[in-house]
């Protein structure tokens, strides 16, 4: 595999959100020059890479003078207050298109805000764009979309990965520090594992969803993506309503439950390499954890997911197919063969597979395997070559993370390495109320 090299990035490659706050509160930088910097990076990296369906140029502006009068006031709404913020393009922005990167709402003006939304602005938060989502946020390539495929700032002819991928390249490319994400089967964590960024996927619930096109609305998570591990932290504590806190290091050993990959999906050899060597970490015990219930894991995932998207599409996919593109119609299509028993089975084998997760979850404090089984693959491939065997692109995107989407976990993907200088992610997993030791251990090992 040849080399990847990183394009040309924006003002925010390599700089935090708590470097940025220190400027805005001391006077060096104000919050409309971020916001300008955030637009013109737009302007002149996104015609390489696809990542915003939308600037809004006059309302950052608009906010981000709004901050700086606040900051000059005495008026301080917390870590992200002035900070430029990307949203994607199936979250409800007010007085901006929101296409669910589909025909069907091309012309689809929002007109009100989510309720992630709204938080981010209760936050101070600066909202600069929307960005490219797979269409209706049903694919994990990121290459399907009514405004084209997002790219991957490492190599342009790569996926970003889905279906968060416009949201990963903006974080990647430094167009923004901070991004929106929704996560269904793996769609924060896929895009930050192949653009190596930090990807966090809430536990189900920690965020509201409303104001966010459902795909599946028991599996939906509203999440982050963000360069670090402690600003992925920081945009969790706004949109969850938590206080700001500064992040504590955990000094006690720590144990870790890795999952050998293949037991769920095959993985190519290299990834999983890089993967497990990101734990050898001191103060990192680490033991092989096997859970059990996977066949029937992966039943309840498919059922539900076809079950819940076929029941939000039905009447586009009888009415009008034909603006839909190819693959989310086929896959759609298929979704509408799943029988109402199939899915009452699966509510009860995704119980199932939750007491699982809790058992393993008893015996050491977070679960480890990377985050995708492959390095990003070219946009439109279809088929991957895994350990000599070619694959379906889906399953080796998807395989890792969609457990723990039925689980209703929280789970991390922060960089690992490389492979061919493309990047790996390592994902970790949690206990629900147990994100500040997720994160904690996540920032030890991210690379």
């Amino acid at each position: 595999m040849s080399t990847a090299t990183q394009h040309a990035t924006g003002f925010f490659h390599g700089r935090t959100i708590d470097d940025l706050r220190a400027q805005l509160r001391a006077e060096k930088m104000r919050a409309v020059d971020l916001a300008e910097a955030a637009l013109t990076a737009i302007s002149a990296l996104d015609g390489e890479l696809n990542a915003f369906v939308t600037a809004d140029r006059d309302g950052a502006l608009r906010a981000a003078e709004r901050a700086d009068a606040e900051i000059a006031d005495g008026r301080d709404r917390g870590p992200l207050h002035g900070i430029p913020v990307a949203v994607k393009d199936i979250i409800d922005v007010a007085g901006l298109r929101t296409t669910m990167g589909s025909a069907h709402f091309a012309e689809h003006v929002s007109t009100e805000d989510a309720e992630c939304v709204r938080r981010l602005r209760a936050a101070g938060a600066v909202i600069v764009g929307k960005t490219t989502t797979h269409e209706f946020a049903f694919g994990p390539t990121g290459d399907r979309a009514y405004n084209g495929a997002s790219r991957n700032p490492h190599e342009t002819r790569r996926m970003t990965g889905g279906s968060s991928g416009g949201s990963g390249a903006a974080v990647a490319a430094g167009i923004v520090p901070l991004a929106l994400g929704t996560d269904t089967g793996g769609s924060v964590r896929i895009p930050a594992s192949l653009c190596g960024v930090t990807g966090f996927k809430p536990a189900y619930g920690a965020v509201p969803a409303d104001g966010v096109f459902p795909l599946s609305q028991t599996l939906d998570h509203v999440g982050v993506l963000a360069a670090s591990t402690d600003d992925c932290r920081l945009g969790y504590r706004a949109l969850a309503g938590l206080r700001p806190m500064p992040s504590r290091e955990h000094g006690s050993e720590v144990s870790i439950g890795w999952i050998p990959p293949d037991l769920l999906h095959p993985t190519d050899p290299e990834v999983t390499g890089i993967a497990r060597a990101a734990l050898e970490t001191d103060g990192l015990d680490v033991r092989e954890v096997r859970p059990g219930g996977l066949d029937a894991m992966l039943r309840a995932f498919g059922a539900i997911q076809f079950s819940e998207a076929h029941a939000v599409h039905a009447e586009r996919v009888a009415e009008a197919p034909q603006l839909f593109t190819d693959d989310v119609l086929a896959i759609l299509r298929r979704a509408g063969e799943t029988a109402g028993w199939q899915y009452v089975r699966a509510l009860t084998e995704r119980d199932q597979w939750r007491a699982v997760v809790a058992e393993l979850l008893d015996e050491v404090e977070l679960l480890a395997m990377p985050t995708t089984c492959v390095t990003a693959p070219e946009i439109d491939q279809r088929e991957v070559d895994v350990r000599g065997t070619p694959t379906p692109v889906r399953g080796p995107l998807i395989g890792l993370t969609r457990p723990w989407n039925l689980a209703g976990a929280p789970a991390i993907s922060v960089p690992a390495g490389t492979v061919g200088g493309l990047p790996v992610g390592l994902q970790l997993v949690g206990r629900p109320g147990q994100e500040d030791r997720l994160f904690a251990v996540a920032a030890r090992v991210s690379r």
